[in-house]
């Protein structure tokens, strides 16, 4: 987990939410390393969103172990940025909450 004493977040919770390209996602975790809100978990992609790749990005999935990072805890995310550079496959953006 992140170090929270040095993260200086820039919004209040639920204002901005990370949202992750599962075309790109690789599943390595580095996001929930990062993350000093606990917002990410690594686990098995779902049947709905791996139907709703391409052929070439369910191959990927396959090869990467079906691992990818979903965000159950999006509304706690505080704009702090963290996890947009630590994923190596470049997943990650912070965008507007809805």
């Amino acid at each position: 987990m992140g170090d929270t004493s040095t993260t200086v977040c820039k919004q209040q919770p639920g204002v901005i939410v990370p949202a992750v390209d599962l075309r790109r996602c690789e599943g390595k975790g580095d996001c929930v390393e990062v993350c000093p809100e606990n917002v990410f978990e690594i686990r098995r992609i779902d049947d709905a969103d791996y139907r709703g790749l391409g052929m070439l990005h369910r191959f990927k999935q396959r090869v990467h172990g079906m691992k990818v990072a979903y965000t159950p805890n999006a509304d706690a995310c505080r704009s702090c940025g963290l996890c947009v550079p630590a994923c190596p496959e470049r997943a990650i953006k912070l965008t507007r909450a809805s």
